[in-house]
């Protein structure tokens, strides 16, 4: 499968093929199975129909990488705008934001730190005013203290900033032990991105592995965990876990992305369990999927057995 990585990403940054996949019929239906749309309208639309189905929701605007202060101006500018539009539904009981730092500046050459913070900072702002909250993205392994300086600075005027943590990193179970205080959200995901062996398990079950331990750090913790996978054995553990360290429903949360297994979201919902879905959006969708497939092309199969089976 790792042969499949350069083309993938080749055909990321084609535009011709990029107009053909969302005009065809069948490449545009996948599309709209996993990116609702490229506007803050369609954004807001998707999350009231979740949150008709009972389902929380966080957005996340797509962009990444961005080298361009004025891009990641728009970024900021886009959040803002959403959160409005969300606030003015009624919405932001059922939804909140994700923010990738590399998208609002991370990267900008000498001035990326403190332009990611004041531009966080923005959003955090505009979050609590619409009555809801931010979740840093965390990308690949180079960001990860860059990004967890930065949640730090902001938990002091936004402690209810959320984290994120990827099991598939060595460090992360440490991480997970620094993070799981009372007041604390941390999203524990397994990890899409292509990371060298010196700082990530490589074998499958290596990366299962480190997700349970750190599922149970989290949740004999005192934070509020979100419990980021697709993978039934890995809902049915933590499922098991919770009831294993007394945590009741509301005192954490699942999390799937938007157009993956939606029959199990709305079967955890109905259940009582709060269930919430990751929705990207925005003109960058192409990259976005054509990214996820290149860090790990083990997700085209995932991917494609979801459009069949929808469940």
């Amino acid at each position: 499968m790792s042969l499949l990585r350069q083309p993938l990403l080749l055909l990321a940054r084609s535009g011709q093929v990029k107009k053909l996949v969302s005009t065809m019929p069948v490449s545009a239906g996948i599309v709209r199975s996993y990116v609702p749309g490229e506007t803050n309208e369609s954004a807001a639309d998707a999350t009231a129909a979740l949150a008709e189905d009972g389902l929380l929701v966080t957005l996340d605007f797509l962009g990444e990488d961005t080298l361009d202060a004025e891009q990641a101006d728009a970024t900021v500018a886009a959040y803002v705008d959403v959160l409005k539009q969300l606030s003015a539904r009624g919405l932001t009981r059922s939804a909140e934001v994700s923010v990738k730092l590399s998208a609002i500046g991370q990267f900008l050459p000498e001035v990326g730190h403190k332009t990611a913070l004041e531009n966080a900072r923005t959003i955090c702002r505009a979050a609590r005013n619409a009555g809801t909250t931010v979740t840093l993205d965390m990308e690949d392994h180079t960001t990860t203290d860059s990004t967890l300086s930065i949640l730090r600075e902001l938990r002091k005027d936004f402690p209810e900033t959320g984290a994120v943590l990827q099991a598939m990193l060595h460090r992360t179970e440490a991480d997970c032990r620094a993070l799981a205080h009372e007041g604390s959200r941390v999203r524990l995901c397994k990890g899409a991105y292509l990371e060298p062996e010196d700082v990530a398990f490589q074998d499958r079950l290596d990366v299962d592995r480190s997700y349970v331990r750190c599922l149970k750090v989290l949740l004999a913790g005192e934070g509020y965990p979100m419990i980021a996978t697709h993978d039934p054995r890995m809902v049915e553990i933590a499922s098991s876990l919770a009831s294993r360290y007394g945590r009741t429903p509301g005192t954490y949360e699942f999390q799937m992305l938007y157009g993956i297994r939606p029959e199990e979201q709305r079967r955890l919902a109905g259940k009582g369990e709060r269930m919430r879905v990751y929705v990207p959006y925005g003109t960058e969708w192409y990259g976005y999927l054509m990214r996820r497939l290149a860090e790990r092309p083990q997700n085209l199969s995932f991917f494609v057995r979801s459009l069949i089976s929808k469940k």
